[in-house]
């Protein structure tokens, strides 16, 4: 088995630097001996490095998929009479490549070697109208499900069934992953699969799947997606996740990374209003803040922000005064600004008359401090990798998204949904107070 793995790993190295030496012309020739087969195994190759953590080969993959354009568009009509090539025909297609390509060739299929069902509702699909065609994808996955296209098909059926039936879109996921090890999809399927569960409330497939791709794909260039559902899934399900659960795959994790997480969860909850999540969530990114004054300064703000709308306002004020400036970014130094206010209002002594409302044109400076606050904290984030397009059936909502860049607070134009609700847990309090202060009198 050993000398077999190693031997395709030959072949599909001498096969890079063939395709590779082609590339130092003025213009790509491609070798049209050269089975386009073949070359999606090198693409492969490549793509399954990259998810991997070897996000050096990100060129190789782009010149991988331009390279194969070009051979499938020049390759005499004869070359699909081999089922592989038509195969690879088909994955390069859900692969990243350029659905026009598919077009092309279907188009000169005068033998009749591509399945037209199977090409007709790839190209439905890759045209974005997929959801139209549910049915029919999910039965051609299953009647391919053992072909070489068979796990490329199934996540295609799970992402045009998810909106529909999660439970169905989750079997595909399982499906592609379990046929697919080890792979670009074996990574598109768990991390798709973790957004279904954690949206559709599965705590104990969220809790497996999120395991699963923490110990396979912690450096895959889409970690940082994963990061994120994994931090909105401890917030949402706290209550009821095992403690285990959560430290079996925070296990996969360096330092940074574990740090990093509680960070984003601790700031999460204290928005949210949770504050024994927001508090343990601090306490375990001080004890993993070493000598690093900043992150120690992040896990500070965040666990005191629980405090201030409580009767421990005094104590979460102390704690936010001794956070040093410098430490902060602005942004996180606005959030700062914002609970002080808050703190400053839960202090306020009430004044014997209500106040009139205020009409709603204008703006008080409390809320004029929370909206400064608006924008999302800016963490360095070690999950973060550098950009580029999902090769693996290409889907807008999993793409990783380009940082937003940096606003200064006097120009925000709302209020962060999720700060909004810390905000607004606030102000309910200090009105319950006011209300009780003016029922008692002077």
């Amino acid at each position: 088995m050993a000398i077999r793995r190693l031997s395709l790993l030959c072949s599909v190295l001498s096969g890079l630097a063939v395709l590779a030496a082609g590339s130092f012309g003025h213009a790509q020739q491609v070798d049209e001996t050269l089975e386009p087969y073949r070359m999606l195994r090198s693409l492969q190759f490549v793509q399954d490095t990259v998810v991997r953590g070897d996000h050096s080969a990100a060129d190789m993959q782009r010149f991988m998929l331009g390279t194969i354009d070009e051979r499938l568009r020049t390759a005499d009509p004869k070359t699909f009479q081999d089922p592989r090539n038509v195969d690879a025909a088909l994955i390069y297609a859900m692969s990243g490549g350029n659905p026009a390509t598919l077009e092309y060739l279907v188009a000169r299929d005068i033998d009749g070697n591509f399945d037209n069902r199977v090409s007709d509702a790839l190209r439905k699909y890759l045209s974005g109208k997929g959801t139209l065609i549910a049915k029919t994808l999910g039965d051609m996955a299953v009647e391919y499900k053992n072909a070489k296209i068979g796990p490329y098909l199934a996540l295609v059926a799970g992402n045009v069934t998810l909106t529909k039936d999660p439970a169905a879109a989750l079997k595909f996921y399982d499906w592609a992953r379990l046929t697919a090890p080890g792979t670009i999809v074996e990574e598109a399927a768990l991390r798709r699969s973790l957004a279904v569960a954690v949206d559709a409330k599965i705590v104990d497939k969220a809790s497996l799947y999120a395991n699963g791709y923490a110990r396979r794909f912690l450096y895959s260039p889409y970690a940082s997606q994963f990061a994120d559902l994994f931090v909105r899934f401890v917030v949402e399900h706290y209550e009821v996740l095992k403690p285990e659960d959560i430290d079996a795959t925070l296990g996969y994790m360096d330092v940074d990374r574990r740090r990093e997480v509680y960070l984003r969860v601790a700031r999460e909850a204290a928005i949210a209003g949770r504050k024994e999540l927001a508090t343990m969530a601090a306490e375990q990114a001080k004890l993993l803040s070493g000598s690093e004054e900043g992150a120690d300064a992040l896990a500070r703000l965040y666990g005191s922000l629980v405090g201030v709308p409580t009767e421990n306002v005094d104590d979460a004020m102390a704690v936010l005064m001794t956070i040093p400036e410098e430490a902060l970014s602005p942004r996180d130094r606005a959030l700062r600004q914002a609970a002080e206010t808050v703190a400053k209002e839960v202090l306020r002594k009430p004044e014997p008359a209500q106040k009139p409302q205020l009409p709603p044109a204008e703006v008080s400076a409390e809320s004029a401090a929370l909206e400064a606050a608006a924008a999302d904290q800016d963490l360095q984030d070690p999950f973060a990798q550098p950009q580029q397009t999902e090769s693996a059936l290409p889907e807008a909502e999993v793409q990783p998204a380009a940082a937003a860049p940096e606003t200064p607070p006097a120009e925000q134009a709302e209020i962060d949904p999720e700060l909004r609700t810390f905000v607004e847990t606030g102000r309910s309090k200090l009105d319950a107070i006011d209300d009780l202060l003016q029922k008692e009198g002077p």
